[in-house]
């Protein structure tokens, strides 16, 4: 009986044996196809992936030159505040006046040296030339 009871024993181990390998191939089959079908879908991931880093990288060297140019700007607009600083015009009457009182080269003029200057003038022209050598910053108290 003992023996019955193994070969029985023996027999349906068999019988579990034969139905897993029977899933696992459907299984391995199942596999075989699916990947066959996603193959190019795969590839196009790995295409899609490696598209958006060449975009982050390109939005990286964007972002790069941008700010690059917004220094420049700022450097560019520096420099043109202090040239703007820099020069020092006059109206054509005012220099006329101050070339009438013997003051031919205006770089800077002292406050009291420009009043013995303009002492033949009425007080009016004197004030209007000393606020317009005043705006140009060329009167230096």
């Amino acid at each position: 009986m003992e023996t019955e009871n193994i070969f029985a024993s023996l027999g349906e181990s068999i019988e579990r044996l034969s139905s897993a390998a029977t899933v696992l191939e459907r299984t391995v089959a199942w596999m075989e196809q699916r990947e066959a079908a996603s193959g190019g879908a795969i590839e196009k991931m790995t295409a899609a992936v490696e598209g958006q880093n060449e975009l982050l990288e390109r939005e990286r060297e964007l972002r790069l030159k941008l700010e690059a140019a917004e220094q420049q700007i700022a450097e560019l607009r520096a420099q043109g505040s202090r040239a703007v600083a820099a020069r020092q015009t006059l109206p054509a009457s005012t220099t006329q006046l101050l070339a009438k009182q013997g003051i031919s080269m205006v770089d800077s003029i002292q406050a009291g040296a420009l009043d013995a200057a303009l002492t033949g003038l009425s007080l009016e022209q004197r004030i209007a030339v000393k606020a317009q050598l005043l705006r140009a910053g060329m009167l230096t108290q």
